[in-house]
């Protein structure tokens, strides 16, 4: 997932298929066919982004955006202004950890890790740790539904976690048009529906909670203006919803802009 470490020979795999990769998720055929929807990016508004972060995981709270960073030695977890995209307070983790996704549940916000098995649970409000919470295989992306949690590890499967344990409760397989959709990343949970970065792809799934099926697509082919597009940026990843307004932030791995998009 990153250039700047030597990676386990998992992930080394999981870069040398990677061109293969997407044909395999849209199986050579196009995006639109059938009854998945497509959507598109109306307008949008570019929002400072600090460029050091890698970003895993992005929400809101009350007002404020909430991101979880990676990188063996960078990983970290921040509050954000989202209108100027100054972090306000950051909580950075020992460099033996790899951050990933991240969400809030009852005041609580639970970060994950990549290889380490480990959440890590901190009060949102003064950033004290909580507890620590270990599981098996790896950590990607993490939203709510308001009941459990909802975990990604890279592969198609979503496991439904009970908050109070992290004990899985359930798993869903993702597909489209009866494909299993691998890679699946960061996660953000709106208005009913499982809305999912795929590791590599810039465009956004949407997935019924129930079927685990793709019921429609986002491009977000172009998001980040070209002129910020350099050696330095990587893969688009980070979605977050802001029910205040119903605005929807994204941006990418030490990427040096977000972006609040309008959806069409």
């Amino acid at each position: 997932m990153s250039r700047k470490f030597v990676v386990p020979v998992a992930a080394l795999l999981a870069a040398a298929v990677f061109t293969g990769f997407a044909s395999r998720i849209n199986g050579g055929h196009p995006a639109g066919q059938g009854s998945v929807k497509e959507y598109g990016i109306a307008a949008k508004e570019a929002i400072r982004h600090d460029m050091s972060a890698y970003t895993q995981g992005l929400f809101f709270h009350d007002g404020y955006l909430y991101e979880s960073t990676g990188q063996y030695g960078e990983s970290s977890f921040r509050k954000v202004d989202p209108a100027t995209g100054k972090v306000l307070r950051q909580e950075v983790f020992p460099a033996r950890y790899f951050g990933e996704g991240s969400c809030v549940f009852d005041g609580r916000a639970y970060i994950l890790t990549w290889y380490e098995g480990t959440c890590f649970v901190y009060d949102i409000e003064t950033f004290t740790k909580l507890a620590e919470f270990p599981y098996q295989g790896e950590g990607w992306g993490l939203t709510t539904d308001g009941r459990s949690l909802i975990m990604s590890d890279g592969t198609s499967t979503l496991s439904f976690r009970d908050p109070v344990t992290f004990l899985e409760q359930r798993t869903l397989t993702v597909r489209d048009g009866g494909r299993e959709v691998p890679f699946i990343n960061e996660l953000e949970y709106i208005d009913g529906e499982i809305w999912a970065n795929v590791y590599g792809l810039d465009e956004i799934y949407i997935i019924d909670p129930v079927s685990g099926s793709v019921t429609a697509k986002v491009d977000c082919r172009g998001l980040l203006d070209s002129r910020y597009r350099t050696s330095a940026v990587d893969v688009f990843n980070g979605i977050a919803y802001n029910p205040a307004d119903s605005s929807l932030y994204l941006t990418g791995k030490y990427w040096p802009m977000m972006y609040k998009v309008t959806v069409k």
